[in-house]
């Protein structure tokens, strides 16, 4: 099997970086709202929108590893497919239920 079959590709690995990045600074500035003693309903705004963007980064590497790691798997059928779609079914349903 291709070695880099589970990991993200390069292009990918260089937005997804940049993207978390980005949320790591968001966090830092929900730390210092609290900090600060900022009006709870706009920490509460900031922290809607790391979530949204944290469910972004967790869809775009799901859509990643269903169209590389699972249709490779399932290309090559047998147990490994089965496991490849169960793990990501229950991937799925982690983030569902987050």
């Amino acid at each position: 099997m291709d070695q880099t079959v589970g990991y993200v590709e390069s292009h990918d690995k260089k937005a997804l970086l940049t993207r978390l990045r980005r949320i790591e600074g968001q966090v830092r500035g929900i730390h210092r709202m609290v900090d600060e003693e900022t009006y709870c309903i706009d920490v509460l705004t900031q922290v809607s929108a790391t979530t949204r963007a944290l469910e972004s980064v967790a869809l775009k590497l799901l859509e990643e590893h269903l169209s590389h790691c699972v249709a490779h798997a399932v290309a090559a059928g047998g147990e490994e497919a089965d496991a490849k779609v169960k793990e990501a079914s229950a991937a799925i349903a982690r983030l569902v239920r987050s």
